[in-house]
């Protein structure tokens, strides 16, 4: 029962990094090679990312045209390593959520519409639909475009990554 409590609908990345540099050079980079953005909303600009950085903490998206929204990423550099917590943006998560429901309207409309030919396997492609779309789609798609923006991240501040 815990288990299933503790499932998250949509994928998260936790990844703890090393800091080469100073904790003070390292926000310092980070702070230039960012656009200040109180919306993270994705938008042509010469900067690595956009977002808001406090003090050592950070909320940021990649600035990579088209796919840099996908995933934000929110972490901390404390004095020699630090944090970073890559999650699908609010935006989307809204939009995939739609879409995963629309197997299960479509068998709610089955079932209302021609009760008489409903049947059980109905239910269970419905299903499969919707852990299709979960984990070929969206799980693909944030692998890609998280370790696109992780990367970004590492290449920007000079990163090592610490293994999970």
């Amino acid at each position: 029962m815990y288990l299933i409590l503790e499932m998250n609908i949509f994928p998260l990345k936790n990844q703890g990094f090393r800091l080469i540099e100073s904790q003070a050079e390292t926000l310092n980079l980070l702070m230039r090679r960012t656009e200040k953005s109180e919306s993270l909303t994705s938008q042509v600009t010469d900067k690595s990312f956009r977002g808001m950085i406090s003090g050592n903490k950070f909320k940021i998206i990649s600035s990579a045209f088209g796919r840099g929204a996908f995933c934000v990423l929110t972490g901390e550099i404390n004095t020699n390593e630090g944090h970073v917590k890559v999650e699908i943006h609010k935006v989307f998560k809204v939009l995939l959520s739609i879409i995963l429901c629309f197997p299960i309207i479509a068998v709610a409309s089955m079932a209302v519409s021609r009760a008489e030919d409903f049947s059980a396997n109905f239910i269970l492609t419905a299903v499969l639909q919707v852990l299709m779309i979960r984990y070929a789609f969206i799980g693909i798609a944030f692998k890609f475009l998280s370790n696109s923006s992780l990367n970004r991240l590492r290449d920007v501040l000079d990163l090592e990554w610490i293994k999970n």
